[in-house]
């Protein structure tokens, strides 16, 4: 499965950085067609994490994860058919669902498989997919050098196929147990009570609501540090490009290492308080770096961005725990599933907030750093009573196959 999270994100990584010069060049979209083909993508992506957490829940993984693979390779392989802007409308969108969906997907099985050392799974499986990006960009970069349509077709073809080529790696990767499935001739029981549902659990959807400020961090490398370089800092415009390529070394380098920080739900939820530091910090430094020379300005944008890419690491590390931790064992795919809509919210979300604190100024980015501080706080406390009265850790269940 990890082999299958570098494929699938070496894929995504060749088409990610040239969609929108694909549907400018090749398809012949205008600005506003763009816009919309994205946003409408987003918006249905969005049902993808909790009908894919549905499905797992009620049919086998591997199977469900193979039939969203080969769904976004459709999706893909169908955008190259033409250029009518309906058809594209309509594949953007199937491919935005199969996304969520199989972020989800992977997640819920690395949970059922991993067991207690999930944490480190998921700091492995955020290494390889980060290192699959940087391999997927460099050859996009690479490509781009041609300039002609071909080579756009290419990448987007490439990014078909390593769907392909996912979905038949998962043929190879063994069904992970499950207590709300039980396997066909088995003489185990059904479950006499059905499984708790997430949509009528509180706390966890109040949890769910945090969890969407918290992934904000992904809006300041993807909008806010390049427009605020662009617009309001003395640093030179080169330097965000750099930032990002620092952002992905860093969690390559030391995912890992720092999940061990995090390697109980105990350990995971006091993370929140250096999480809740990182946060301030990276505002703060944001909102000086609009005060200083060229250099002053480049050494506090520097430091912002290892403090978010810090708060990212540690956030991955936290979310990932206590999102398994806060579920019941028998309805986890549908639990992980809401939970998908945070990071499915904050893609919407979030450049509106980091637009918001950019046209606010220094003081917008010092709030921006604050509310999220205050929100990790606000996490602490509200996971602590379900935390107390529940297990600390998942233990591994088995399934009769006979």
């Amino acid at each position: 499965m990890l082999a299958i999270a570098l494929v699938d994100r070496i894929g995504s990584g060749l088409w990610a950085s040239v969609s929108v010069l694909y549907f400018t060049y090749v398809s012949g979209l205008t600005v506003a067609q763009i816009g919309t083909l994205a946003a409408t993508a987003g918006a249905i992506g969005i049902a993808g994490a909790p009908i894919g957490g549905h499905l797992a829940d009620r049919f086998p993984l591997t199977r469900v994860l193979i039939t969203v693979q080969f769904l976004r390779a459709l999706a893909s392989f169908a955008l190259l058919a033409g250029d009518h802007y309906a058809l594209l409308l309509a594949c953007s969108a199937v491919g935005g669902l199969g996304d969520r969906a199989s972020s989800v997907l992977t997640r819920l099985y690395a949970t059922r498989v991993a067991g207690p050392d999930r944490v480190r799974y998921q700091a492995v499986h955020r290494t390889l997919a980060n290192a699959g990006w940087a391999v997927g960009g460099l050859a996009a970069a690479a490509a781009l050098t041609l300039d002609t349509t071909t080579a756009y077709q290419g990448l987007l073809a490439g990014d078909a196929l390593s769907f392909v080529a996912s979905a038949l790696l998962t043929l190879r990767c063994a069904e992970p147990p499950s207590t709300t499935r039980t396997v066909t001739g088995s003489t185990t029981p059904a479950p006499a009570t059905k499984p708790t549902g997430p949509w009528h659990d509180r706390t966890y959807l109040a949890y769910v609501a945090t969890e969407t400020v918290l992934f904000l961090d992904d809006a300041v490398f993807k909008v806010g540090l390049p427009l605020w370089i662009a617009h309001a800092s003395h640093a030179p415009h080169g330097l965000a490009p750099l930032l990002l390529v620092l952002n992905n070394v860093m969690v390559v380098g030391l995912q890992v290492p720092l999940a061990r920080f995090g390697a109980t739900t105990a350990a995971a939820r006091a993370l929140l308080i250096p999480l809740s530091a990182a946060f301030a910090l990276g505002g703060a430094t944001m909102a000086l770096s609009a005060t200083g020379s060229a250099v002053t300005s480049t050494l506090l944008l520097t430091a912002s961005a290892v403090a978010f890419t810090l708060a990212e690491m540690l956030h991955a590390t936290v979310s990932w725990e206590l999102s398994v931790a806060l579920a019941p064992e028998t309805a986890q795919g549908a639990y992980l599933g809401v939970h998908g809509l945070a990071q499915s919210a904050q893609r919407s979300v979030g450049p509106l907030a980091v637009t918001a604190a950019i046209t606010t100024g220094p003081l917008g980015w010092a709030a921006f750093g604050t509310v999220i501080a205050l929100t990790c706080m606000v996490q602490h406390r509200l996971v602590r009573e379900r935390l107390t009265r529940s297990p600390l850790s998942v233990a591994p269940v088995t399934v009769s196959e006979h």
